[in-house]
């Protein structure tokens, strides 16, 4: 009985090992240490005739990590988040191999002398030296040929989109127009309620009776505005807002950003007129309309860079979504989880 049971161990350990170098062996193979057959690396993904390694996810993967984890989120939350961020950087290596073989195919180049400009012009946006850059560099893992390399690719994969991508795409003007038609309540300009007020505070707690006072005070206030005296000098003088020494001056406020109790208050106010004693959560108040301001939006003519630049960066969105998908479809993907 105990010899057929070590028997039967045997036969299934073969059986692993067989599957291993079967399933690992031909085609997805493990990359391993040559004195110690230590697993140091392995293959994440297949794109076409190229591979992503698991050094290579884990590389990009690695600031997002350190970022997730100092969000404090409770260990399952964290390792959704790490499941999705990993899965998403997959996502962009592999639209990278993608476009470094389309690269190849469209030979797009680029000399040594225009990635010796390109750092350059990095040195100079980042008021660096050579020697802070270098030192910088060393900092993340990398040496000079490494980044070199990597610029090198970032260069290039910029101008195969502006071939593939950014050369077909055309903002008409009637493009233009009918954006701004169609957005119209954006650009159009809304009136704003130039508002004083005065605000007698009800702390937390307060009793009835405290609270009574409080609402006579300002009973009194409102009689003396209805008898003409100045709502600028009376909120100097009585009320407990920061803007009281500026005559309870709140500034100018698009009606739709007011709470509704505040638009209900002030919707058949006209300029010069003010509202009874309104019982609010920061106290009782009375709102003073200084004035109406209208404001006279702005017109297609001024605002058109500003719209071709929005339509065309939507569209670089769109179409590169459209050219890198049907390039995947037309690809051979293989994700090893």
């Amino acid at each position: 009985m105990k010899s057929r049971y070590f028997k039967n161990i045997r036969i299934n350990l073969i059986y692993c090992i067989i599957y291993t170098l079967f399933f690992y062996g031909l085609g997805y193979p493990l990359i391993l240490n040559s004195t110690s057959a230590e697993i140091v690396d392995r293959i994440v993904a297949v794109v076409n005739d190229d591979v992503i390694t698991l050094t290579e996810l884990n590389s990009s993967f690695k600031p997002y990590a350190e970022k997730i984890r100092s969000l404090g989120y409770p260990r399952e939350k964290e390792q959704q988040l790490f499941f999705k961020v990993r899965k998403e950087i997959l996502d962009h290596l592999i639209n990278e191999k993608i476009e470094d073989q389309e690269i190849k195919r469209s030979k797009v180049e680029i000399s040594e002398e225009q990635i010796d400009r390109t750092i350059e012009r990095i040195k100079e946006t980042n008021f660096l030296t050579d020697e802070q850059l270098r030192a910088g560099i060393a900092k993340e893992g990398m040496t000079m040929e490494e980044y070199r390399e990597k610029i090198k690719n970032q260069i290039l994969r910029e101008r195969l989109v502006n071939l593939k991508v950014k050369s077909k795409i055309v903002i008409t003007k009637e493009d233009i127009k009918a954006y701004y038609e169609k957005h119209i309540d954006e650009y159009v300009g809304k009136p704003k309620y130039h508002l004083r007020n005065i605000i007698l505070k009800v702390p937390l707690f307060t009793d009835d009776t405290k609270k009574l006072e409080i609402k006579t005070k300002m009973d009194e206030i409102l009689e003396k505005l209805k008898s003409g005296e100045s709502f600028e000098a009376l909120a100097a003088k009585y009320s407990e807002s920061p803007a009281a020494s500026d005559g309870g001056d709140l500034g100018e406020f698009e009606f739709d950003s007011l709470s509704p109790q505040l638009q209900k208050a002030i919707e058949k106010l006209k300029p010069g007129e003010f509202t009874p004693v309104l019982d609010t959560d920061l106290g009782y108040q009375i709102l003073f309309l200084e004035n109406i301001v209208s404001d006279e939006g702005k017109t297609l003519e001024e605002v058109t860079p500003e719209i071709e630049s929005k339509l065309y960066n939507e569209t670089i969105d769109k179409k590169y979504g459209a050219w890198i998908g049907e390039l995947r479809k037309q690809s051979v993907i293989k994700i090893i989880q």
